[in-house]
């Protein structure tokens, strides 16, 4: 079994589109949904509920929300920006906010893009589709392991 993609949502219309985007990609990864920060960064721990790598492998992908119930994403990536088993991990904002300050702060604590969620949940299915298959496919990245 591949490397999982976990999706870092809270919003459930956002998570359904993520998801059958993500399916419709024909790629085997599977996927896991954390609805909170917190949860993120427990999952990435593997402690928990995540403790059992065998269920809960690290993913070869995070897609983090920013706007987050418990921890937002901010506190997520400046978490992982410490870790440095985890640093390489590719992480992709998708988020409603469109400030620069969000932009960059995001960039600066080590996300490796940023996509303003489109309006409409077609173009939201449509824009995850394409970072999955350029995130996963396409692009040449390093091991985190």
């Amino acid at each position: 079994m591949s490397a999982p993609i976990l999706i870092v949502e809270d919003n459930p219309d956002d998570l359904v589109f993520l998801q059958r985007a993500l399916q419709s990609t024909g790629r085997s990864a599977p996927f896991r949904i954390v609805r909170d920060g917190a949860g993120a960064i427990d999952y990435l721990m593997g402690e928990g509920d995540y403790a059992d790598r065998l269920k809960h492998p690290l993913p070869a992908l995070v897609l983090l929300d920013l706007n987050l119930p418990v921890a937002s994403g901010f506190i997520v990536l400046r978490w992982l920006n410490e870790q440095p088993m985890l640093r390489r991990l590719p992480v992709v904002v998708l988020s409603s906010s469109d400030r620069d300050e969000d932009v960059n702060l995001a960039y600066d604590l080590g996300a490796n893009a940023y996509i303003v969620k489109p309006n409409g949940l077609k173009p939201l299915g449509e824009v995850a589709e394409q970072v999955a298959r350029f995130w996963l496919t396409m692009n040449r990245r390093p091991s985190i392991e």
